[in-house]
């Protein structure tokens, strides 16, 4: 069937179908499509896509392509009812998402969206995709362990993982979690901060608090934590942000594996409405582990050859091994300013070269920044009108109305 067709024939059955405001801005997926289901397969707006889910044609549909670009923005409330509808009649729902804001996405996903793919489609990306969807769910076995002392919550993960020394990822990590601790008056609101960087974790320095002894103890023998345990191992920073420091010691990377990183990530998602983890800057084994629990995996670069070349690095490793490339958000450190047309032309080159977009620009806070960290402060306490802090908190604000919603559309 013709991409290009407004309407699906009734008679064909039609296995997938493509819903978008005009089909023909997304020509390479028309050429895609035909070559997946090849007569197999329709186009609709997303009016028409409400009114063919209510029909008995409907029935045999396996998947909706929903192409969106920021133009469709205006469409939101459209897009969700038909991603809520898809659902319920146990339809696959897959994104082909052109320059369409990263939060945006993020919250498409948590409403029930199953998978992600950007546009213009990589070679095979569709069929990797459809691959994707139609394999069975794997049986993923939780230890007694992970469940036990569950705090009643299921609190989204936030990994943050630099590209290069010095781009401010803790800086990110401390910052963010203390934001997202003071939105909100209720104190049902709870944040978590997990230092992962085993070696040069610097949580505790940012935050003014101690390492102790018992987050070795913890992390040894992760298979017996239990809520008290985990809880009573955490430092708390104010009545809602609480966190795990590194430990006191230097320790290998390779101490801890993806069963032991795992069991603290349930707990901590069990007991917060967000879990923040500052990652190594390394690629560990247990790296998959995180990025696979996170909501958002933000990576943080400078305008630099050498973020680049690590940033390319990691995409490639990540393709390599089949690793949920689409779960990364480039925050782009030390963004230029908006009149520096100079700074904003070389990072539009850099993401094009990569093939990435950065969804977060982090302006440089100055010497504030390093003057808060060795303070022991976060910045809202030591300079409140630091550009920094104020993007950070757009950010904070965002992640929580996101989450509020897909709470609210999930009930």
């Amino acid at each position: 069937m013709s991409g290009a067709a407004a309407v699906i024939q009734e008679e064909a059955q039609v296995r997938a179908c493509t819903v978008s405001r005009d089909v023909q801005n997304f020509d390479l997926l028309i050429e895609d499509m035909e070559t997946e289901y090849g007569e197999g397969w329709g186009d609709l707006n997303f009016s028409q896509a409400l009114q063919y889910l209510e029909q008995p044609a409907a029935e045999v549909l396996e998947m909706l392509a929903i192409a969106l670009d920021d133009a469709d923005e205006s469409n939101l409330s459209q897009i969700k009812a038909l991603i809520h509808r898809a659902c319920e009649m146990n339809i696959r729902v897959l994104l082909i998402a052109e320059a369409l804001s990263p939060i945006l996405l993020h919250q498409l996903l948590r409403l029930g969206a199953d998978d992600f793919v950007p546009y213009p489609l990589p070679e095979g990306a569709l069929h990797e995709a459809i691959e994707r969807l139609q394999a069975p769910p794997p049986e993923i076995a939780q230890p007694p362990e992970a469940t036990a002392g569950r705090g009643g919550k299921q609190g989204a993960v936030l990994g943050i993982q630099a590209l290069a020394g010095g781009v401010g990822a803790t800086t990110l990590a401390v910052n963010l979690g203390w934001e997202l601790s003071k939105l909100t008056e209720s104190s049902e609101l709870k944040v978590c901060i997990l230092d992962f960087d085993l070696q040069g974790g610097s949580v505790s320095t940012y935050l003014d608090i101690a390492r102790t002894e018992r987050v070795y103890e913890l992390l040894s023998n992760t298979a017996s934590m239990d809520r008290d345990a985990f809880q009573q191992t955490l430092q708390k920073v104010n009545d809602r942000l609480s966190v795990l420091t590194a430990p006191s010691d230097m320790l290998p990377l390779d101490l801890l594996g993806p069963d032991e990183i795992g069991r603290v990530l349930n707990m901590a998602r069990s007991n917060f409405d967000f879990v923040i983890v500052d990652m190594p800057r390394s690629i560990v084994q247990w790296t998959e582990t995180v990025m696979s629990a996170s909501t958002i995996y933000f990576t943080l670069l400078d305008l630099d050859m050498r973020s680049a070349q690590n940033a390319l690095r990691l995409i490639r490793a990540l393709k390599a091994d089949d690793l949920p490339v689409e779960k990364l958000r480039y925050a782009l450190s030390r963004a230029p300013k908006f009149t520096d047309l100079s700074g904003k032309s070389r990072a539009k080159r850099m993401a094009e070269s990569l093939g990435i977009s950065f969804g977060v620009n982090l302006p440089d806070g100055g010497t504030q920044v390093r003057e808060a960290n060795d303070h022991g402060l976060p910045l809202a306490e030591f300079a409140a009108k630091n550009p920094l802090l104020r993007e950070i908190r757009k950010l904070a604000e965002s992640l929580h109305d996101i989450e509020a919603s897909a709470a609210a559309g999930a009930d």
